[in-house]
């Protein structure tokens, strides 16, 4: 990380949004982006690389298919076959039709679930956990966009900062 930074903060989104812009083509390194709630193309304006994480949402609901198939063989097939309602379980293939809403149930619940986790673990978000927030109007209404100074000149970037809508501008020291 960057021994300066600049805080430059924001009142509007499409403000910010228009400011990440204008910063990547003046080519400043942005470090971070806090923003009080999502806001739609802030990624592609900052020149983050795509998630996988749909990826591993669908590898977590085939686990969850597997499982559920898994059990269902087992419990319904093979250790506890039972007669019901004068359908007897011979094969698998055969009640599958009844099995449906169970599959479907647990690829739904392994893919949430295990989401969920991923999402924490891959945030870092422990439990009493301190909050990283810089500014805590970032929760609020205001948007912060964390600029790292390098070798630039500070004045020339605050000003530079000032011009795409800045309110309030603060140099931070990270030593």
């Amino acid at each position: 990380m960057a021994s300066k930074v600049i805080h430059a903060i924001y009142s509007d989104d499409d403000l910010l949004l228009q400011a990440v812009k204008q910063v990547r083509e003046a080519r400043y390194h942005i470090g971070e982006v806090y923003t009080p709630f999502p806001v739609h193309g802030l990624d592609k304006a900052m020149g983050l690389a795509p998630t996988r994480l749909a990826i591993t949402s669908f590898l977590y609901g085939v686990v969850g298919l597997v499982v559920a198939t898994v059990m269902m063989n087992y419990i319904m097939i093979e250790d506890w076959p039972m007669d019901i309602g004068g359908k007897p379980s011979f094969s698998y293939i055969q009640n599958m039709p009844a099995f449906v809403p169970i599959m479907f149930e647990l690829t739904v619940f392994f893919a949430a679930h295990l989401m969920v986790i991923t999402f924490y673990l891959r945030s870092k978000l422990w439990p009493f956990k301190k909050a990283e927030n810089p500014d805590v109007r970032t929760t609020d209404d205001h948007f912060l966009m964390e600029v790292e100074v390098g070798n630039h000149n500070t004045r020339d970037l605050t000003e530079f900062l000032y011009q795409t809508g800045a309110l309030e501008i603060k140099l931070i020291d990270n030593k």
